[in-house]
């Protein structure tokens, strides 16, 4: 189930808002959980099994961690082994099939592929169960001995399909003890508005040209066209990513919980490393914290080998093929750039305009590798983009792509992605501002809703993920 379906908007939501206000206090998590799992099993029954695998392991090497925490060999060989299992899944439905095929290339081969379809948001909900894991190893996080509650954890919907990925630390308090209010709920509501009118309005419109473009063999887009095709898909990237994230945030504020914010404006970011703190921050400071720090970060071993292997690690993460793979080693290599000529510490007040656009065009190089359907897609997209190579057998001219339509939502995508969109409302009053701002979610959840009941459905992004 997606969130910006009429099945989801009209029938699940109000039915399930409806359920979990008129139950008591001590019966909610528990239907919450059980609104989660028929969530996720809407779409594909079968993989909800996957899931309830899941929660089995994290909660009982959960227990036997907490069990034997004193002894810090037995749980460390407990957590090594609750970890090997679920990255042991992730392998089998992610990564099995592309390992098959890296061997058959390297090695001449021929292993027969498996029939395997990955269930969605299998990443986010098994780094959410590891994270909880090495959080109590870590003494940083209680166990939690009640199954429903790990089991809520790992399967409130909200986040379920595509994050923020969730710590236990954060949301432990509030599976507790929260409290709703009428004011929560309202700002709930509006975030979840913004996050739909971000999904339907323009990253849906903007991935019909994308779509189009990377249709097209890449020699055959001329310079601009190819421009058009990499802008509209970096753009339409954004806007569903944090469109989702938005509607995550808002739908669990309309239940009492608060998650922490997964977006922060990433494309006014002046380096590659500001970005990555600004871009999917639960994803990235996972990595961090789980990886990166554990490795030795920057005070132990080699930092650049470190930063290396944590974005070849991205990569990976991100897609089971050789262009994601390739994203995130790019991704890496400029990080280990900027840390060794110390560039996030130039100061010079002139250059900073030159750094923005140096570090978004670092961004869409990586992009145009990361939505290219192979490795050689993306070589030819690059050498029109950057002139390279001739277009040749060019089959639509670029007025056939640049229409009025496109360029209208480019520049009103070019200014919501910054934090320009937000200024003119500091030229209103706080209660003039609280007075209207009901009055324009309403009719931006209006017109969002005509678009979902015009237009084809568009999965998000990283479903795949």
């Amino acid at each position: 189930m997606v969130f910006s379906t009429s099945i989801f908007l009209f029938f699940f939501l109000p039915i399930v808002i409806i359920g979990y206000y008129l139950l008591k206090e001590n019966l909610r998590i528990a239907f919450l959980l059980l609104a989660s799992l028929f969530f996720y099993a809407w779409g594909e029954p079968k993989y909800i099994l996957v899931m309830l695998l899941s929660i089995v392991i994290n909660y009982s090497f959960g227990i036997l961690i907490n069990k034997y925490i004193n002894n810090r060999l037995f749980s460390k060989i407990l957590l090594i082994t609750a970890i090997a299992l679920n990255l042991g899944i992730l392998f089998y439905f992610k990564y099995f099939n592309f390992t098959l095929n890296t061997i058959n290339i390297f090695f001449n081969t021929s292993f027969v592929f498996r029939n395997i379809v990955l269930p969605i948001g299998i990443s986010f909900f098994l780094f959410q169960g590891m994270s909880y894991l090495i959080d109590l190893y870590w003494k940083k996080v209680e166990v939690q001995k009640d199954p429903l509650k790990v089991a809520f954890y790992i399967a409130f919907f909200p986040q379920l399909m595509a994050g923020p990925i969730i710590r236990y630390s954060d949301i432990r308090e509030q599976i507790n003890n929260r409290k709703e209010t009428l004011e929560l709920f309202t700002c709930g509501a509006q975030r979840f508005v913004i996050g739909l009118s971000k999904k339907v309005l323009i990253a849906d419109n903007l991935a019909v040209v994308a779509d189009l473009v990377f249709a097209n063999p890449a020699i055959e887009n001329t310079f601009a066209t190819a421009w058009i095709g990499v802008l509209s898909f970096t753009f339409q990237l954004y806007f569903d990513f944090s469109g989702y994230s938005d509607m995550a945030i808002g739908l669990a504020k309309m239940f009492g919980f608060k998650f922490n914010e997964n977006f922060n404006y990433p494309y006014i970011s002046k380096t590659m490393s500001e970005f990555w703190r600004r871009w999917h921050i639960s994803l990235s400071s996972w990595f961090r914290d789980y990886v990166y720090i554990p490795l030795g970060g920057s005070r132990k071993g080699n930092a650049y080998a470190n930063i290396f292997f944590v974005f070849f690690l991205t990569g990976l993460w991100h897609g089971a093929n050789f262009n994601c793979v390739l994203w995130g080693i790019w991704n890496g290599i400029i990080l280990i750039i900027e840390r060794l000529f110390k560039i996030q510490d130039v100061k010079n007040k002139y250059f900073i305009p030159i750094r923005y656009v140096i570090t978004m065009l670092i961004f869409i190089i990586g992009l145009a590798i990361f939505r290219s359907p192979g490795l050689f897609y993306a070589r030819d997209l690059l050498g029109i983009m950057f002139g390279f190579l001739k277009p040749e057998n060019v089959g639509y001219l670029t007025s056939y792509y640049l229409s009025p339509k496109l360029v209208i939502l480019l520049c009103i995508a070019a200014v919501a992605s910054t934090p320009i969109a937000k200024m003119p409302f500091k030229f209103y009053s706080t209660a003039l501002w609280k007075n209207i701002k009901p009055v324009l979610s309403i009719i931006l959840m209006f017109i969002s809703i005509v678009f979902v009941a015009a237009s084809s459905f568009t999965p998000f992004i990283y479903f795949r993920f």
